[in-house]
Formats: structure tokens, sequence, C-alpha cells
């Protein structure tokens, strides 16, 4: 009992001292916790954030927003020499202003050859935290799909992302949300030590198998590189490995999209 108190004021102090630094901190750093957060008061987004940054140093506070052209704003991280979206695209218009058409389909999602997004299993409430998923043609349109001044990575760009983080057997874990908020356990080496914060959105594949998969097991992101006429390079991050997979899908397929700067 007699050292109940002692630990209770230190608690206190500590918290104490967490919230004054928050405004500080995150004022430095272009509000890198919550973008959403538009009332500018510190919420449990900022907190963790913080609290992640000083004692486990797995969030970088080197970061930035960008806004799309629907008005969406995403937080930006430094890694190495690459500017990243550290958050799903979730644009519905091209660049040009021209609507990407919605297909909720699923047959005729598979027989598309021109540009489409959807939401995973056409549930617009799984927009906010995983973003839209994009066949491979909007992400070859030329009306463009990323923000202006930002682009699709190629597979150049990923392998550079990589060789950053380590190699491809510990690069997954890096760039993995840490946890198991959105994760199916046992998410597998995820620190996120990298800031890129990749969240398992799923993917849309054959009508066969019901279309939409692996929401919370697997995150999967398009590269701008066509492997040949018919399937495209992706990058695959599994709940289950640390490790950073390239793939060719068919370019049918609705996976998620992240966007590097010019």
């Amino acid at each position: 009992m007699l050292f109940k108190k002692p630990n209770i004021i230190l608690s206190i102090v500590m918290a104490a001292f967490i919230l004054l630094l928050i405004p500080t901190v995150l004022s430095s750093t272009d509000n890198c916790g919550d973008v959403n957060n538009s009332g500018g008061e510190p919420d449990i987004s900022d907190i963790t954030r913080l609290i992640d940054f000083l004692y486990l140093s797995h969030v970088p506070l080197d970061c930035g927003t960008v806004e799309d052209i629907d008005g969406n704003v995403y937080q930006t991280v430094t890694i190495g020499t690459q500017l990243w979206m550290a958050e799903n695209l979730k644009v519905t218009h091209y660049r040009n202003g021209e609507a990407i058409p919605n297909i909720t389909d699923n047959s005729e999602w598979e027989g598309l050859t021109t540009g489409a997004y959807c939401n995973y299993y056409n549930d617009e409430h799984n927009v906010a935290i995983y973003g839209r998923l994009y066949n491979w043609y909007a992400v070859n349109d030329n009306r463009g799909l990323a923000p202006e001044g930002w682009h699709i990575p190629s597979n150049t760009e990923w392998q550079a992302l990589v060789d950053y983080l380590g190699d491809s057997t510990v690069a997954g874990g890096k760039m993995k949300e840490a946890g198991y908020i959105h994760w199916h356990h046992p998410n597998t080496g995820a620190t996120n030590e990298s800031g890129f914060t990749a969240l398992p959105g799923g993917l849309r594949i054959t009508a066969s198998v019901g279309g939409y998969n692996s929401m919370g097991y697997d995150a999967n992101f398009w590269f701008s590189t066509e492997y040949s006429s018919s399937n495209a390079y992706s990058c695959y991050l599994p709940y289950d490995y640390s490790e950073f997979w390239r793939l060719s899908w068919k370019k049918f397929c609705g996976f998620s999209v992240r966007c590097v700067k010019d």
C-alpha cells in the first residue's frame, strides 16, 4: 500500500507531460496525428501516435498532407528520399475531373478493360479506413488517378522503398500497421517503423469466388508497371509474414492504391 500513492502521482505527471507535449510536437510536424481531426484539439489518434514515437520509435514525425481532386486529405510520410501517401487512395474522379465508374456487379467487374473502382463488399463504410479498390486500368489511365504532382509508384520505386527498409524479408513488417485493430493475429513482424501504415484492405478478384476477399488478412497495392498484356505487378503484404511480396495479378483485379510524390 505504501507504494501506490507515488505510482499514481507519477502516472498523473506523465499524462500531463504527454498532453502538454502534443500541441508542440504536432504543430511542428504538420499535424502528423489524425489528419481528419479538423477541430484542432488533440484526440486519441494524436495521443497514440505521440506515445508510439516517444517510446517505441515506430512512427517518424516527418510528414505532411496531400489533397485529391475530391477534397480527400491524406497523411504523407518521407521514407528515405521518397515522399509517400500514408493512407489508401479514396478518389472517385480522375485528375481531369471525369468520374471513375463504380462497378458493383462481380461479373461486370471481371469483364472490364477500362478503369473502375469499388468499395469492399460495395460498402461505403469501409472507405474511411481502408480506402477504395481500383483495377489496373484506372491506375494506367492517362487522365490521372493520383493527385496533382503525384503518381502511382513503378516497380523501380517500390524496390527503392524495399531496399531502404532493408530487404524483401523484413520490409513488409516495417510497412504494416502494428497491432490487431485492423490486422488479424499474428500480424507477423509488424512494427510500422517506416510510417507507411499499410492496412489490410483486401482485394476483389473473380466472381467465381465471390469477388471480395481477405480484408483484415492482407494488403495489396498496384504497381504502375505492367507484367504482360493481361497482368500487372502488385505488392502483397500478408498478416502471417513479414516479407514484401512482388506478385503479378490480372489487370481487372481490385487493389488498394498508394501514391508517391513526383
